[in-house]
């Protein structure tokens, strides 16, 4: 038994997961979907290469042209309370993002239905919320940036939707210089006028703007508390076990200074 992830949200009508190829179990099940699936591959060269494909089960032609699959569970996660806090800091390294994407499309959905009840009512229900955090921060952390091709299609949805600002998304790329770093400042400047002119930015292929080298987790706190005083703010993190401890040590000096309470989570991924 092999597990994976879930990253559609409980509301969309399809079940959908995100596959890493990483070793000959997960290499074959790519090669397998490949052959029998109509693919789209990306054409930005990379280490981790994108392959996406839609099976739609149909009597007719599931057991000629499409693998069976058996799937079991789901089985439970830390993240899936996440509606119990008043904002979320939802932490990804590398393959590490894919457990949040499907918090994210259930806010964006959340998000469209409210637009779509305030589209009809009006003022005549005032301002209509679904239960659940007022805010999201999405940190991304990777140094691949073939990477980004993976979830490139809910950022866009983000920004195309979230006209509110309920999510916030930021992009990290480890592999290009500091910010700041005269050896970037080209790469920066070419990001920008990209970004102004097309709104897409250059390194991600998305509308949402791709950061250089690594985040400064102190000052993520430090303005999370300062902006979300009094509340309560789900901290979840996926990714290598080197960061666990700081993050888990800001989240308690954080609590014990503000009057923010943050609440660590580390998903095993």
């Amino acid at each position: 038994m092999h597990p994976f992830s879930i990253t559609s949200a409980p509301g969309d009508d399809y079940l959908s997961v995100h596959i890493r190829t990483l070793g000959d179990w997960t290499s074959e099940l790519r090669s397998l979907f490949g052959k029998c699936c109509e693919a789209q591959v990306t054409s930005k060269k990379a280490t981790l290469s994108r392959l996406e494909t839609t099976v739609v089960a149909d009597s007719a032609t599931e057991d000629t042209r499409f693998p069976k699959v058996f799937i079991d569970g789901p089985y439970g996660a830390p993240a899936q309370n996440y509606k119990k806090y008043d904002i979320l800091l939802l932490i990804g390294l590398g393959i590490g993002a894919t457990p949040f994407i499907s918090i994210l499309k259930d806010l964006l959905n959340n998000i469209k239905s409210n637009d779509e009840v305030e589209s009809i009512h009006g003022s005549e229900i005032g301002s209509f919320k679904n239960s659940g955090p007022g805010r999201a921060y999405f940190y991304w952390v990777t140094r691949e940036q073939g990477s980004f091709d993976w979830f490139k299609g809910v950022m866009n949805e983000v920004a195309d939707n979230d006209h509110s600002n309920v999510i916030e998304m930021h992009n990290y790329l480890t592999s290009v210089y500091e910010e700041g770093d005269a050896r970037s400042a080209l790469i920066a400047m070419v990001q920008s006028l990209q970004h102004a002119k097309n709104g897409v930015d250059i390194v991600s292929g998305s509308k949402i703007r791709t950061h250089f080298a690594r985040p400064n987790w102190r000052k993520v706190f430090s303005d999370l508390a300062n902006a979300h005083k009094n509340s309560r703010i789900g901290v979840f993190y996926c990714g290598s076990p080197t960061l666990t401890k700081q993050l888990k040590d800001l989240s308690k000096e954080f609590s014990q200074t503000t009057t923010t309470r943050f609440h660590f989570h580390k998903e095993n991924f």
